[in-house]
């Protein structure tokens, strides 16, 4: 009997997020758990294919939240993400403390999520997001910046700091700012220059480019069952002292997003549209956004390789140029299972004496079907059309199958 009661106190243990409570202070276990077959078959290339976790699903970390009276609450969160088709213990995801009131939001300091990721559309309205079948980078659809600002998968903003709104009459927004007066982009990242190369450059901010900042609002109502959202923001990234002398770049980049999305029922439609001027962050894929190793692309005017030649990153803008991205979902709820078709377009303009233009359109279709409330199937298939004057990508069939667990 005792041996029974113990069997069963831990299942319960087991049955929710691990937690623990300690004078006004708890602690939650968290963590995701994904594998996936994804193959990919690229016109002139030799297929890819995959069993594991890519696309920075997999993930385990702790948050705390801490009573402080009168309100206010104090928070850490420390996040690590895995494959779980390698060996690697992890890699460092959201790390950040924050204090937080009910009556006028929360403030993060750390590293954090970018507004256009969590908050207004990014992830937020792609039901594939996390997969080899998400729009962010690997379909042509949705702007995936390697400065963390964009809606990458594993992209991050370092040394930020965040505000997010509480929502009153259905209003609310986030802001984010990156300060820093470094002579590099990103400290944690950087690779010096040599004679034989230019150095790295990961992140935002640096010398004459700190002050990077994103701000994003959005509006929800219901009415009569139906379930309106709007969202809009920009993004600002300031080209530093680096920037301007190694790759050449004179303007600082600006991203205007705006998109909506309509729940009645069992059916969902969302979507969102993106311009971008004097692409900086915009101009390379996050690893994660791609499924293949960017350092297979050929060779640029400068010298350099062209991210993404041999990996999927069709979302990409060319380095200091202009485009725009849209993106377009439908999903219908049908008792467990949610049946999915969208698509969309990235237009990236040519760079005068470096690249030409570029245009992808793409269309996913696919399912998820929830084992439990933590469980589920996924699977699809996406096809990505390319034009593209440099010969640099190409058409792509991408084909998913994996499963997922939380805890």
């Amino acid at each position: 009997m005792k041996k029974k009661l113990i069997s069963l106190a831990v299942a319960g243990a087991l049955a929710v997020p691990m937690a623990a409570s300690a004078q006004g202070t708890h602690v939650t276990l968290f963590g995701s758990v994904q594998a996936e077959y994804a193959t990919v078959n690229r016109e002139n290339q030799s297929s890819q294919a995959l069993i594991g976790d890519d696309t920075g699903r997999s993930r385990m970390g702790m948050h705390v939240t801490e009573s402080l009276g009168g309100g206010f609450k104090a928070k850490a969160h420390v996040e690590y993400g895995f494959n779980t088709g390698a060996g690697a213990l992890g890699v460092a995801r959201e790390r950040w403390v924050a204090l937080a009131n009910d009556s006028w939001g929360e403030v993060k300091f750390g590293r954090v999520q970018s507004p256009f990721k969590d908050f207004a559309g990014g992830m937020t309205i792609d039901p594939f997001a996390y997969t080899t079948l998400q729009a962010g980078g690997s379909g042509g659809t949705m702007m995936s910046s390697a400065n963390g600002y964009g809606s990458g998968a594993q992209g991050f903003v370092n040394s930020a700091v965040r505000y997010d709104s509480p929502k009153v009459e259905g209003f609310s927004f986030a802001g984010l700012l990156m300060p820093g007066d470094s002579n590099r982009l990103d400290p944690a990242n950087f690779i010096a220059p040599s004679s034989s190369f230019q150095g790295s450059q990961s992140n935002a901010g640096g010398e004459d480019g700190e002050w990077d900042f994103q701000v994003a609002g959005k509006y929800d109502r219901q009415w009569q069952g139906h379930n309106f959202a709007v969202f809009g923001g920009y993004s600002r990234d300031n080209v530093s002292t680096r920037q301007k002398t190694a790759q050449g770049l004179l303007n600082n980049e600006h991203v205007w997003r705006g998109g909506g999305s309509w729940n009645y029922q069992q059916f969902t439609l969302s979507g969102q549209y993106e311009h971008i001027n004097n692409a900086v962050g915009a101009a390379t894929c996050t690893n994660a956004a791609q499924l293949g190793n960017p350092a297979t692309g050929l060779p640029d005017s400068r010298g350099g390789l062209i991210a993404g030649g041999g990996a999927q990153c069709n979302s990409a803008m060319n380095m200091g140029g202009d485009g725009n991205i849209w993106f377009a979902s439908g999903k219908y709820d049908w008792g467990n299972t949610s049946f999915i078709a969208q698509g969309g377009m990235t237009h990236a303009n040519g760079v005068v004496g470096v690249a030409q233009s570029r245009e992808v359109s793409s269309f996913t279709v696919g399912a998820i079907h929830n084992l439990s409330k933590r469980s589920s199937l996924f699977g699809g298939y996406q096809r990505a059309m390319v034009n593209d004057k440099n010969a640099q990508f190409q058409d792509s069939d991408t084909w998913s199958l994996g499963m997922r667990h939380n805890f």
